[in-house]
């Protein structure tokens, strides 16, 4: 398969694509190109002045979620600093992605390989979950047009988007505000890739890693309503 047809083709048809994805382990193609979206259009908001506010009111509630005390002179560093956010954004996610597909690999490596006696190999595994992100990359697209039209930083793909009339601080909102369509969606090709890959059945590969998942978003709740939501 070209590298549009196995593009589309994960949104379209993720097990025949997974299939040849596996039979030829191409990914450094589809990594470049699904990074540098996510780059983009995640920095794309803060090319705004709005968004820039945006994202300076976002760090300063996280920061003083966490204790620290935004005086004067912090604030006035990050507004001098928000014209550098699009880009040490992008650059960011430039290089954190990669780093996170590797720590993410050898993580579905070790299990599957070492913990199940499964035969694929590294670059197998690298390349199907480097298509995978293919969907992130759709989500990335989603939420940085939204955000910019809107002048927001925050998620636009959450439940709690959907669900505006939760109070944000509760432990409610919280929750659903963890609980990313998108994410859900990722999941699930991520299962798909993972049972062609090594031969299994979809489904218990999607309920184990949509239970990780829910563990995850739990604990995110738990901290962020202690944190006041920050």
């Amino acid at each position: 398969m070209g590298f549009l047809a196995r593009f589309f083709g994960v949104i379209t048809s993720p097990r025949d694509t997974f299939a040849a994805v596996v039979a030829h382990p191409k990914w450094l193609g589809m990594m470049i190109t699904t990074t540098l979206i996510i780059a983009l259009f995640t920095a794309l908001p803060m090319t705004t002045e709005a968004g820039k506010q945006a994202t300076i009111d976002q760090q300063v509630k996280s920061m003083k979620s966490m204790g620290f005390d935004v005086n004067d002179q912090v604030y006035d560093r990050m507004e001098q600093g928000a014209s550098r956010l699009p880009y040490t954004t992008a650059i960011s996610v430039i290089i954190i992605s990669p780093i996170f597909a590797l720590i993410v690999a050898g993580i579905m490596f070790a299990v599957f390989n070492a913990g199940l006696g499964g035969e694929a190999s590294f670059k197998q595994v690298f390349a199907m979950l480097a298509h995978a992100g293919v969907i992130s990359a759709l989500s990335a697209v989603f939420s940085g047009a939204i955000n910019y039209f809107r002048a927001g930083v925050t998620s636009a793909t959450n439940l709690g988007a959907l669900l505006p009339m939760l109070p944000e601080q509760s432990f409610i909102g919280n929750l659903v505000g963890a609980i990313d369509i998108f994410l859900i969606w990722y999941v699930v090709v991520l299962a798909i890739g993972l049972a062609v890959l090594y031969r299994r059945r979809t489904q218990p590969i999607a309920i184990s890693l949509l239970g990780v998942y829910a563990v995850i978003a739990l604990i995110i709740a738990v901290v962020k309503s202690r944190m006041g939501g920050a």
